[in-house]
């Protein structure tokens, strides 16, 4: 992965946990490496096909300057998120902020912290079986498409499929939308839970009618095991109504667990009928 790295830019920001900090203020020094593919700007020659780093390091002074944080680890967050949301070409960012003149009462050069904040590829299946179940879908995907710190958003064809689990209900709408995401896994989680419902979601019965359901199938090539996040969706292998769409956006997609392609999945599945 190429980078872009802007090293020690000076500012001076009154972010600290001491009154004396907030008032005083103090120098901070901070390096962004950028991660970007150079390759076209590299050909090109063109300051269009690449990232302007002086005017990300007069944003990144701008940023400093904008609030007050107690922990350089606020800071750090909404730098790196501000970065991404902007400049939408980057792959990731890595933020280093030093503190020369940390408050310790010790002999110190600096204490610095670094966190890296990385544009990840999402699967989420969405489905609807009551009311307008296509309005419904379009509303969840235009809420993930609206949001800033996700992009490029697509969706599969929709399919139209019968219950799974709970059979006594009227059947679904289905599909998957793809699209990348500065979330963590829990604030996905989170974000889309809050989309649902938005959408007049509730659960009643388990598999039970929804006006929109939207489940995380696969997060890059991510395994959570936890009691309330599991990723990828344990059962996304063994269900039509997600491999078919998966299939459409993304047939070459490996299983992190399996290691098998969509396309094989599928084929797997359908060998079993």
């Amino acid at each position: 992965m190429d980078k872009i790295q802007i090293k020690d830019i000076e500012c001076f920001s009154n972010h600290g946990v001491l009154k004396e900090e907030n008032v005083l203020g103090q120098k901070f020094l901070v390096t962004a490496d950028l991660y970007v593919n150079t390759r076209k700007a590299g050909t090109s020659d063109s300051l269009e096909d690449s990232v302007d780093y002086a005017e990300v390091a007069h944003y990144i002074n701008e940023i400093m300057g904008q609030r007050t944080c107690k922990l350089i680890e606020s800071v750090a967050e909404i730098i790196a998120t501000k970065i991404l949301i902007r400049y939408k070409s980057l792959l990731g960012i890595k933020i280093t902020i030093k503190k020369p003149w940390a408050p310790i009462m010790l002999p110190l050069e600096t204490v610095s912290l670094s966190v890296e904040r990385m544009w990840k590829k999402v699967y989420v299946s969405v489905g609807s079986n009551i009311g307008h179940r296509e309005e419904h879908i379009q509303n969840a995907y235009k809420a993930i498409r609206n949001n800033e710190k996700c992009k490029n958003a697509y969706m599969s064809t929709i399919i139209e499929t019968e219950p799974y689990g709970y059979t006594e209900q009227d059947d679904f709408l289905n599909g998957v939308i793809c699209f990348e995401t500065i979330y963590d896994p829990r604030e996905l989680l989170d974000f889309l839970q809050d989309v649902e419902k938005q959408g007049g979601r509730t659960r009643e019965i388990h598999w039970g009618p929804r006006t929109i359901d939207l489940d995380i199938i696969y997060y890059d090539d991510l395994i959570i095991q936890e009691e309330d996040l599991i990723i990828p969706h344990r059962e996304a292998h063994i269900r039509d109504f997600v491999l078919r769409p998966m299939c459409d956006v993304a047939p070459f997609f490996k299983h992190p667990v399996f290691g098998k392609t969509m396309t094989e999945l599928l084929a797997e599945l359908e060998d079993k009928r």
